[in-house]
């Protein structure tokens, strides 16, 4: 719903930003990020990332987190396609303009492979710009877009029909910094004689674009386009930045400068009655991410006496060294004879698996998809790539063993709450421990090197990969490790882990599995990875997306049911 100041003044100048606003540019601005992402640590930029207790909102802290576990967007932003590359790096750099200086080249360069791909944001976009000329009003463009990018979108867009509709164009290059510095809003007033005032008005669709025009001491018009809702747009702004209007459409922005008219009979050389176009129809909001809805009612959990966490990409975040090891061993297995070893197509759970097992085999190599992605174990490509044949997963985590003594060595926690939840846990009188596939020279190593002071103290039980005969997905680490409690194998046991493994093995010992949804899947694919069918029966218990709601689930079952 439409919302205005009541002190706006009618507009000499609509200065409008260019992507998410004027036009539709996601699936170049997407695909570019897709690519840039992955090039972090190459760029130098992972230790650039913002801390978490230092972000503007809690989104923000989750979008950092995930950039710096996952190298990629958090699906939801991809789902729902409403933020833009500025937003994205001003939320995960902060204020660190050298940061986002190259992370801005590094797209840029990307982008170069993709741009081209533009739209109006809204239809009737022409018409309403051409109406507002006809107002007397002059327009411009002012964008962290490249000017290369512009010049080329602006002749394609509509069939080059927008290239006279404005005054002045201002982009990334032509000024020193990148938005929400308020140069390029300065430059393109400079250009056409204005004053920075509040009839100068500055059109965009991002809380980025707010702060610019606040910046600039001009009228900060907020584009909803994307439909966010009203409590989520105001929570991004405090009363000294709030916008001073919140516009859904560019009917909207008809109806509003229709209004202003009535104050201000004089305000524009035609009346906007007379030059307005028939009603288009507002963007439309984007279809919704489908959110993991496997939380049953927890009255049918079972209270947790001891709770057993899978170590890596659960409680801490190793995937740089295992990817590296991963890559160095899938070369070895022509040597090792295991190529010839690898499941038939038709023995895979999901297309996507046939696809992965083909491309090992033909390259012995990773897919560069799933490297990107980040959100597979190693446990789970042995599982993909050889099944039941327990012989050749052994040989290949022995050989994953020799090349990941190479890598690791730095281990983060997941989350920062992890060692809270941790402690949190054993308040309760929970007793606590960890399974892994690793083996025990690198998990002791990497136990006592987390956060600088290590994690040994909060564990009641810990059993590694090579503790036993078979690794996970089979039960007999979680069977040892209850053993080592003196406790019975029960619902009364939660394991909680990230993999499909994890899920198998905790069902097969007869615990209660609880899926760490740290990769942020969607419903589909849990859907997919976890079919429940004769083949592959066991699914998880619960779903949890975040230690927040793992707690949240904890304390609700030491309540109890009514």
């Amino acid at each position: 719903m439409a919302r205005f100041s009541d002190h706006l003044s009618a507009p000499s100048v609509l200065i409008l930003d260019w992507h998410g606003t004027l036009v539709d540019t996601h699936d170049a601005m997407f695909s570019a990020m897709e690519d840039m992402l992955p090039r972090l640590e190459e760029l130098g930029l992972v230790d650039h990332l913002l801390p978490e207790d230092q972000c503007r909102t809690a989104d923000d802290a989750r979008l950092v987190r995930y950039i710096r576990i996952f190298r990629r967007l958090h699906p939801r932003i991809l789902a729902e396609r409403r933020v833009s590359r500025t937003d994205i790096f001003n939320a995960i750099f902060g204020e660190d303009k050298t940061a986002k200086l190259i992370a801005h080249k590094a797209y840029n360069e990307a982008y170069r492979r993709y741009f081209g791909q533009v739209k109006p944001f809204q239809p009737g976009a022409y018409e309403y710009l051409s109406a507002l000329r006809s107002m007397g009003i002059r327009l411009a463009v002012s964008t962290n877009r490249n000017r290369e990018f512009l010049d080329k979108e602006l002749a394609m867009v509509d069939e080059g029909r927008w290239q006279h509709l404005f005054d002045a164009t201002v982009c990334a290059d032509d000024v020193t910094e990148y938005k929400p510095d308020p140069e390029v809003i300065f430059k393109a007033l400079e250009k056409l004689g204005l004053p920075a005032d509040e009839r100068a008005w500055y059109i965009g669709d991002s809380y980025i674009d707010m702060l610019t025009a606040n910046k600039a001491c001009v009228s900060g018009i907020f584009y909803n386009g994307a439909c966010w809702e009203p409590g989520r747009i105001d929570s991004w702004f405090s009363h000294r930045d709030a916008p001073a209007a919140i516009l859904d459409s560019f009917e909207d922005l008809m109806d509003l400068l229709a209004l202003l008219e009535r104050n201000e009979p004089e305000a524009f050389r035609q009346a906007p009655a007379e030059v307005r176009p028939r009603s288009y129809p507002p963007p439309r909001r984007p279809e919704p991410r489908i959110e993991p809805d496997w939380h049953p009612a927890v009255v049918k959990l079972v209270r947790p006496a001891v709770i057993l966490f899978d170590w890596h990409a659960t409680l801490v975040d190793t995937l740089d060294a295992m990817y590296h090891a991963v890559d160095d061993m899938l070369p070895d297995f022509h040597s090792l004879r295991l190529m010839d070893r690898m499941v038939a197509p038709e023995d895979s759970k999901t297309p996507e698996d046939v696809k992965l097992v083909a491309y090992v085999r033909e390259f012995a190599r990773l897919h560069p998809k799933v490297k990107d992605d980040r959100k597979i174990s190693r446990t789970d490509i042995f599982e993909v790539l050889f099944g039941e044949d327990q012989d050749a997963k052994q040989i290949a985590h022995k050989a994953f063993n020799d090349h990941y003594r190479k890598h690791y060595g730095t281990v983060k926690a997941f989350e920062p709450k992890v060692r809270e939840v941790l402690e949190g846990l054993r308040r309760l009188g929970i007793q606590v421990g960890v399974i892994t596939n690793r083996d025990r020279e690198f998990f002791e190593y990497e136990l006592a090197a987390v956060e600088d002071t290590g994690w040994t103290h909060l564990f009641d039980v810990d059993v590694c990969g090579d503790d036993t005969p078979m690794r996970k997905p089979h039960p007999d680490q979680l069977l040892l490790a209850v053993q080592k409690l003196d406790y019975p194998p029960d619902p009364s046991v939660w394991y909680v882990g990230d993999s499909t493994t994890d899920v198998i093995a905790a069902k097969r010992a007869g615990m209660t599995s609880v899926f760490f949804n740290g990769a942020q899947w969607d419903l589909p694919w849990l859907n997919r990875i976890f079919p429940g069918t004769h083949k592959h029966p066991d699914k998880p218990d619960v779903v949890v997306n975040d230690f927040s709601e793992f707690w949240a689930l904890v304390l609700a079952c030491e309540v109890g049911p009514p």
